[in-house]
């Protein structure tokens, strides 16, 4: 059984051991070094993020979630729980929480792209960096009820 609930200070360090499995798993068009500068930048804020979480029924982290005002920065999934419905109902709660929730997809992240379109997300424009200025295409979505 999987329950949703805010991130504790002491699930910083499974947090940042999703982040980097899911990363690792996922985003292979990253270059080493910003692969590296990424990393050091997220062991910096995440822990003390406020997240959401999807736990089993031991309280084990398997996915998390950060929403900013509406805008989802971060959606990653265990990669041994990948398909397994948890990303989707983070999403789903996040959009109960923000209906009109808006994120951003790395374009190179094929299965993300098709995951958030089949969540309703609709693409609404593009951009040629990421936010950190790097040559990361992204794709801008908004779920448009």
């Amino acid at each position: 059984m999987i329950t949703l609930r805010l991130s504790r200070p002491d699930d910083g360090g499974r947090v940042i051991e999703i982040w980097r499995g899911a990363v690792d798993a996922t985003h292979d068009f990253l270059t080493p070094e910003d692969r590296l500068a990424i990393d050091d930048m997220v062991c910096g804020f995440l822990p003390h993020a406020s997240l959401w979480l999807a736990v089993d029924a031991d309280g084990r982290a398997l996915a998390f979630m950060l929403i900013d005002d509406g805008h989802m920065e971060a959606l990653f999934v265990d990669p041994a729980h990948r398909g397994s419905g948890i990303g989707a109902a983070l999403v789903m709660h996040g959009l109960s929480l923000h209906p009109a929730m808006t994120t951003d997809v790395n374009e190179q992240n094929d299965q993300a792209v098709g995951f958030y379109e089949r969540m309703g997300f609709q693409r609404t424009g593009r951009s040629p960096i990421d936010g950190e200025g790097r040559p990361y295409l992204l794709i801008h979505l908004a779920h448009l009820n």
